[in-house]
């Protein structure tokens, strides 16, 4: 196959690329290099993603911006399958740059949807996100434990694709990519694309910059490891049912081979693979035998004290179910960072 990867310099963007290019696939990497500056974090990370990726002999590196639809529409022809990870992706950033955060989550997807469109493209697969259903997530009731919070019995398995989203607040963030997720549902239903949302939870593994604004278990892996401060914003009791990345890869990989013609999927690791910040500390101190010096602060906007997935439909429809559970995968993420930590 063809396969193009929006956002492919990026933590998502570039295991996919790397795995379909294993396969002897053409893989062609779209990104614009702006992760770094719009989280006001240095380049390495970039650079790094950027140098990795360039070693791999059948993948081709673009630097292009998909908010100029003129400039990527030539690069999507002859395309089997596109995977759009390309997004403004921190809450925060969203509150202080709405404008950014919607040209490239609303705007740049409906830009890479009119370039499938136009070329016939077979698969569109997007990385959309649990900020989509917003603080009505909060509005569950949640049982408070000693290290963790809890949903209350009826949503014990998690939260299904038919959650509500409506009346309530979502930040720039959930907006723009809530924005994305029903353009990509639509352009199935009006053009006939097959197109592929995944409503992801917390993906983390090897390979991930997290910054405190983005992507918390990688951040407090390299915060551990090279022995900076960490700021939880609320009590730390906060659950995120976590997904190891291959295991995400794995889900996309089944719908694009599958024969559905369109799927929404809440993606995460269920309520088997979950884990909350402070118990996140007490495995990373198992794993290292240190402990970042922790202070506590507000609450973020928007923030939800739990998110479970229900991946009940992607289980029955993909036949799919997460195999890297929590200890495994936070032991792998310990491992490529402290081989690594001269990048932090």
């Amino acid at each position: 196959m063809k396969i193009l990867v929006t956002g492919g310099a990026g933590f998502i963007g570039s295991n996919v690329a790397e795995y379909y290019a294993s396969k002897d696939n053409e893989v062609i990497v779209i990104d614009n290099l702006s992760r770094a500056k719009l989280l006001q974090q240095g380049s390495h990370e970039i650079d790094y993603t950027w140098n990795f990726l360039k070693k791999i002999k059948n993948i081709t590196l673009v630097k292009e911006d998909i908010r100029n639809s003129a400039k990527i529409l030539p690069y999507f022809k002859d395309v089997d399958t596109v995977f759009h990870a390309a997004a403004q992706t921190a809450v925060t950033t969203s509150v202080t740059d709405p404008e950014t955060d919607f040209t490239t989550n609303a705007l740049g997807t409906f830009n890479v949807l009119e370039a499938c469109r136009k070329n016939n493209v077979k698969n569109v697969v997007y990385c959309s996100t649990n900020k989509v259903f917003g603080n009505n997530v909060n509005n569950v009731g949640v049982v408070e434990n000693k290290t963790r919070y809890s949903f209350e019995k009826k949503y014990a398995s998690g939260i299904k694709e038919d959650f509500s989203i409506d009346h309530c607040e979502h930040t720039p963030y959930g907006s723009s990519k809530l924005t994305g997720d029903i353009y990509m549902q639509d352009y199935h239903h009006m053009y006939g694309l097959k197109t592929g949302v995944f409503r992801m939870s917390c993906i983390y593994g090897t390979r991930q910059f997290g910054f405190a604004d983005q992507g918390w278990l990688a951040w407090f892996a390299i915060a551990t490891i090279t022995g900076k401060p960490i700021t939880i914003f609320g009590d730390g009791k906060q659950v995120r049912d976590i997904l190891f990345v291959t295991d995400l890869i794995q889900a996309y990989d089944k719908f694009v081979s599958s024969k559905l013609k369109h799927g929404v999927y809440c993606m995460g690791g269920g309520q088997d693979y979950t884990l909350s910040l402070l118990e996140l500390l007490d495995l990373l101190e198992e794993f290292t035998g240190k402990r970042s010096k922790i202070s506590f602060s507000d609450w973020r906007p928007s923030d939800q004290k739990v998110f479970i997935a229900d991946t009940t439909k992607a289980k029955k429809e993909l036949g799919w179910k997460p195999v890297v559970d929590p200890r495994t995968g936070v032991k792998k993420l310990v491992d490529w960072t402290t081989e690594n930590k001269g990048l932090f």
